[in-house]
């Protein structure tokens, strides 16, 4: 078997089909307070650099900030929606925490695809997070397993 037929049956039933190396994908929003109250409410998470303000303003970020997971939270929604798309879980991260991120901050998460495995749909990723100035507040790397989530034809025949 070819090492196209090979990439493309293991990426063949996933929606977005076998990203290609270098492809990336943005996406943008700003954080809110809300964002940090439904965070907690997940969590029980209640750190007052969250919700104390002048406790925050206190301290070395001199400012309310926004929790590590609702940052992260956005790498979520790009490899989950755009690349490599639906289906998408991360098997692992290694994320480095560089700025914090305060309420009210627009934050742009990116990635790109470094490498692509031929017999699987996993990819590793180089993960950044931007605020609306540039400057890095997150960088990283993660391995993802897109699970297949179209039928394959042969399948289709079999159920009906």
């Amino acid at each position: 078997m070819e090492t196209g037929a090979i990439a493309e049956s293991a990426w063949a039933a996933t929606r977005n089909g076998r990203p290609e190396v270098g492809a990336s994908a943005e996406m943008a929003r700003t954080t809110s307070e809300q964002d940090v109250v439904a965070f907690s409410e997940m969590t029980g998470d209640r750190n007052p650099l969250h919700y104390d303000r002048e406790a925050a303003e206190h301290s070395v970020f001199g400012r309310l900030i926004v929790q590590g997971g609702v940052t992260t939270g956005l790498l979520n929604a790009v490899v989950a929606e755009l690349l490599p798309g639906p289906g998408t879980v991360f098997l692992g991260v290694e994320w480095k925490f560089v700025r914090a991120v305060g309420i009210g901050e627009t934050i742009t998460a990116r990635v790109e695809v470094l490498s692509v495995r031929d017999d699987k749909p996993i990819a590793t990723l180089s993960t950044t997070i931007r605020n609306a100035d540039g400057e890095a507040c997150l960088t990283g790397t993660a391995t993802t397993y897109t699970v297949p989530l179209e039928r394959r034809s042969r399948d289709r025949a079999e159920i009906n």
